[in-house]
């Protein structure tokens, strides 16, 4: 059936039939002057007519057709009349009613009122009536109101309280294209009827159609008219009632009340719904669950829109005192007698008390001037006295304890008002949970529970009932778990992160494997199976599957999850960045851990649990780093929300801080660790540092470089970290210095004052060299303390330096200490070089300072990192320059006075036999048990580094050397001679060595040789032959003293091959 357009059809041509019987009972009368007193023996055609369309609709719309009838004759009635022809044919073209209108006779607002009395359609009455226009609104309800009070019958006082309960329940703003033009042709009915011949613009219809307060207002006055044929008590409860609630909610409750809790909602749902249970004379008794639910609903969701005045208040105040004395007495016999608790009796009792609590809170809290308090205080103390009379009607009204249950399920399943706050009460529910009712419910709308707090309230029902003495099958729980589940997996990754938060929160490490692992099906299989196409998939495009994959096995076990994870991220050869961009996806996993190391983050447990300090080869260690980074700065892929799970602090404090010490194996990592939080920080706008303590991490660092200066004295298994990482530890030094100091500003100034002198205090207590690279951190708060000979060989001034006695620095040891001060940096070196007091006018001075310099250097040359060498190594090159260096050339690897400019390379020849008389000093008697094997070790590495540097700079000085542009100054033999002194030396060192240290050493030789094989080519003339073969003669009688065997006879091929 077309319930759309209002045109003629079978149901309009059943309507007309009703009223043409209704016309012809009435003749000679016409129907527009029927009476009350006529309708009962005129109106049964037309109320059988509706009753026809109502039930042939009834397997399809019935309520929508009864709605459209009554439309059709109100429009009816709302008609001008007589109507003109002009009016006629503008209706014709313009009146939506006007076919259908035509098929009814005329008739009046009698016929109206009785017809809607007559199918107790109070519910489509107020319907229909805030539809129309304001003005026709009032008027169409004084004229209801003049109905009901002529010859005013039970039925017609039935009706009316009726129709003011449903007033009052009446919501607004309904979407209804038939209200439209309902309203659209009432307004166009009483244009006059020139307006009516020209079309007037559209009707815009304005929010507020009908404002209710004069309304309730007219219908208490229609209560006062009518009070006297109010005879039953089931009448004059409904009126009190009706009367209570409308003071309540459109007087005393706040302009914005709070909506009642879900449980109190649901409470009150299954009140009304129990009475009228009870009740056979309900009207709704019969209905079906949902129909019930519908409707108390309406019934106990009654809200304000607006306030009554202040005058129809305190009318209504007054009334309800006058009421309660004159009918108070007999209401309370029959609430207190043995007839039971009908829906009229448990409503007054429910209103009352309603208003009660409100009428107290409004006497607390308004002021009023004495007059209107005393009339408030008189109703409220009489509402108080009826209701401790008759308070057995209440505490009996739970008397049906499963209907709750059904009801929440009613209104999920039919989307009722506040089906959501339903579906929490539903999931949280331990009693109801696995009833089949409650499994049916949750099967058959699924799609609601999509939401994080509900998978988590189910998760927790689940885990509460499945560990409790009920007997639950363990098909239904592993049923109602993958539904859980499934629900999970279609949320969004943010809502996910939601739950997975509330199940570590809740279950921890373990999440739902703690209570449910036998109810998941296949876990394990899972997790291999997603672990293995990872490790096939690991791109970008593959991501948001790989996370939606991991989102399942992280929520039912996050500690497996996890640690599969980081094992992978290290073992797995590329695959740490792709790992840590689908960890990062999850920010829940920053859980921290209630057991244990409450400042321990969960990943970070994980990976000390999983993965730290179990490395196997650099390449592990390297994707940890990289692995570790990426979860700090998260790449951010598209479509896909990811967060830092690490924060530098927690890095350092957990991986970095605890194993600063040399004799702790994962030293070095901590390192490279520390670095690089503190590079991939340096972008970071908040000075995380604070919270780290900086200043007992500097001095962490310290203690790291004081055990350095005791080095080869540890025994090796103290030696956990290289000399080649004290660089590191100084660079570190450095950076943290310089962060710290760009943020003093964050301290307060006392506290800045007092951790300065803290840190200096602790670094007083170690190697004074450890103080001094802190010079710029104390500058202008302390001194730099050096040993007292330091001032013997330098200019100091007081002002910056100051002396203290040191252990092991007597007399003649300033030049150690000097040297020592330019291993510190690039600045200090040349600081110190300039503070340099040697008198070059005077032979001996100079000749003692080459000396002590040399015994300096072979006194500090051993502890010296990388770098410390090489600032050792520019200084020596600054000091031969400046001629302060003197180093005698001896002639001990020279078979034949050369006649060469040897002056370009003279630098380079006093380097090399400067460290050919280190290396004899180092291995001398009393200096040969210094060093255990990996400290000679250490001297070869930085002794080829320096020769290294020496070839670079030879083989510079040959090829782009001024003296290179021009012919007869070619530098060839010269460089080859140079070679051949170089050559010397390192086999000369390489004999006074053990075997197992030289082979640095052994490949340097075979470089030199190259060397000098490639330049000799160049110079093939018969002048130069003679001096070839007796060099090579040369070469091979110094290689012969060389040992093992294999590498001596490499040596003596390579130079047969020249």
């Amino acid at each position: 059936m077309d319930l759309g357009p209002l045109n003629i059809c079978e149901e309009m041509t059943i309507l007309h039939g009703g009223f043409l019987l209704a016309e012809q009972l009435f003749r000679p009368k016409v129907l527009a002057e029927l009476t009350k007193s006529d309708w009962e023996h005129v109106g049964r055609p037309i109320v059988e007519a509706l009753q026809e369309i109502s039930s042939a609709a009834a397997h399809s719309q019935p309520f929508a057709w009864k709605k459209k009838a009554l439309i059709i004759i109100w429009a009816k009635v709302l008609q001008p009349y007589p109507a003109t022809p002009s009016d006629t044919d503008t209706r014709w073209q313009e009146d939506v009613f006007f076919s259908v209108g035509n098929m009814i006779p005329t008739i009046n607002h009698t016929i109206l009122f009785e017809l809607l009395k007559s199918l107790e359609a109070s519910g489509l009455f107020i319907q229909l009536l805030m539809a129309l226009p304001t003005t026709i609104c009032r008027s169409e309800l004084e004229r209801f109101l003049e109905h009901m009070t002529v010859d005013t019958s039970s039925k017609d006082v039935a009706f009316f309280l009726d129709v003011w309960w449903e007033m009052m329940k009446h919501k607004g703003n309904q979407q209804d294209p038939l209200l439209s033009q309902f309203r659209t042709m009432a307004h166009k009915y009483l244009s006059s009827a020139d307006e009516f011949s020209h079309p007037p613009k559209r009707f815009k219809s304005d929010p507020d159609v009908c404002p209710t307060m004069p309304l309730l207002a007219m219908l208490l006055n229609g209560l006062k008219q009518i009070q006297n044929n109010i005879q039953c008590p089931g009448m004059k409860c409904c009126a009190l009632a009706n009367l209570a609630d409308m003071l309540t909610v459109f007087a005393l409750v706040e302009d914005d009340p709070q909506e009642v809790s879900a449980t109190v909602y649901l409470d009150k749902l299954a009140a009304v719904i129990s009475v009228w249970n009870s009740d056979t004379q309900n009207p709704y008794h019969q209905q079906a669950l949902a129909e019930k639910v519908k409707e108390a609903e309406r019934d106990v969701s009654l809200n304000s829109l607006a306030k009554l005045p202040s005058e129809t208040l305190f009318v209504g105040f007054e009334y309800m005192h006058s009421l309660l004395r004159e009918w108070g007495d007999e209401l309370q016999a029959m609430l207190n007698s043995s007839q039971g608790t009908n829906y009229d009796s448990y409503r007054l009792c429910d209103s009352l008390t309603t208003f009660s609590q409100n009428l107290k809170l409004y006497l607390d809290t308004i002021s009023l001037p004495k007059e209107e308090r005393q009339v408030v205080s008189e109703v409220a103390e009489c509402v108080r006295g009826f209701l401790r009379k008759t308070s057995r009607v209440l505490k009996s009204k739970g008397f049906e304890k499963d209907i709750t249950a059904s009801i929440a399920m009613a209104i999920i399943e039919q989307k009722m008002d506040r089906h959501m706050e339903m579906c929490y009460i539903f999931a949280s529910e331990k009693k109801w949970a696995f009833s089949d009712e409650w499994l049916a419910c949750l099967v058959n709308n699924k799609s609601l529970f999509r939401e994080p707090g509900l998978v988590l309230k189910l998760l927790e029902t689940v885990m509460e009932v499945s560990t409790s003495e009920r007997a639950i099958p363990e098909s239904q729980l592993k049923q109602v778990v993958s539904l859980i589940l499934e629900c999970y997996a279609d949320l969004s990754l943010p809502d996910k992160n939601k739950v997975l938060s509330g199940v570590l929160l809740s279950w921890g490490r373990k999440g739902l494997s703690e209570k449910l692992l036998a109810y998941l099906e296949g876990f394990q299989e899972d997790l291999n199976t997603t672990f293995n196409q990872l490790t096939q998939s690991a791109s970008e495009q593959g991501l948001a599957k790989a996370v939606a994959s991991v989102a399942r096995l992280v929520i039912v076990h996050p500690e497996i999850t996890v640690k599969k994870m980081c094992s992978m991220a290290v073992l797995s050869l590329g695959t740490h960045k792709f790992l840590a961009q689908i960890l990062s996806a999850f920010p829940a996993l920053r859980f921290t851990e209630p057991v244990s190391n409450p400042a321990s983050t969960f990943v970070v447990s994980c990976l000390k649990e999983t993965v730290w300090g179990k490395f196997s080869t650099p390449k592990e260690e390297k994707q940890f780093l990289e692995f570790l980074s990426c979860l700090m700065s998260p790449v951010k892929p598209q479509g896909i929300p990811v967060a830092a799970l690490l924060e530098p602090d927690e890095v350092l404090k957990e991986f970095v801080l605890p194993f600063l010490m040399l004799d702790i194996e994962v030293v070095d990592l901590s390192l490279k660790l520390f670095i690089q939080t503190l590079e991939a920080s340096a972008c970071l706008e908040e000075y995380w540092l604070q919270t780290c303590s900086p200043f007992p991490l500097i001095f962490s660092l310290c203690q790291l470089l004081d055990s350095y200066s005791k080095y080869w004295q540890l025994p090796k298994e103290k030696r956990c970290l290289s000399l080649d990482g004290k660089d590191l530890v100084i660079h570190i030094l450095e950076l943290l210095c310089e962060i710290v100091l760009a943020n003093t500003e964050t301290f307060p100034p006392d506290t800045w004052t007092k951790s300065l002198s803290w840190l200096h205090r602790k670094v007083e207590q170690l190697d004074w060299t450890v103080g001094l690279r802190l010079k710029n951190f104390f500058e202008g708060h302390f001194k730099c303390e050096v040993p007292a000979t330091l001032f013997e060989i330098c200019k100091l001034s007081e002002d910056e330096w100051t002396s203290q006695a040191h252990p092991g620095y007597g007399p003649g040891t300033g030049l150690l200490a000097w040297m020592e001060c330019c291993c510190i940096s690039s600045t200090i070196c040349e600081q110190m070089l300039s503070l340099l007091v040697v008198d070059l006018g005077n032979p001996e001075e100079v000749r003692l300072f080459s000396k002590g310099f040399l015994v300096a250097l072979v006194q500090v040359m051993p502890w010296c990192s990388p770098q410390e060498w090489k600032y050792l190594h520019q200084l020596t090159r600054r000091l031969l320059e400046k001629q302060l260096l003197h180093v005698p050339y001896s002639l001990e690897y020279i078979q034949f006075v050369p006649l060469l400019n040897l002056k370009p390379f003279a630098q380079e020849l006093q380097l090399s036999v400067l460290f050919l008389r280190v290396f004899q000093f180092l291995c001398s008697q009393s200096c040969q048990n210094w060093l255990p094997v990996e400290g000679w070790g250490h001297v070869v590495k930085l002794l080829c580094g320096s020769l290294t540097s020496l070839l670079d700079s030879v083989r510079l000085i040959q090829s782009v050397g001024p003296w290179a542009q021009r012919q007869e100054q070619d530098l060839t033999q010269e460089t080859l001679f140079v070679y051949t002194q170089m050559f010397c030396h390192v086999l000369h060192i390489m004999a006074m060595l053990h075997q197992e240290v030289c082979e640095p050493l052994y490949v340097l030789a075979l470089e030199i040789l190259t060397c000098y094989e490639t330049l000799s080519k160049t110079n093939p003339s018969i002048s130069n032959l003679l001096q070839k073969v007796n060099e090579q003669r040369f070469l091979k009688s110094i290689a012969e003293n060389i040992s093992p065997e294999e590498r001596r006879q490499t040596l003596l091929q390579k130079i047969s091959n020249f």
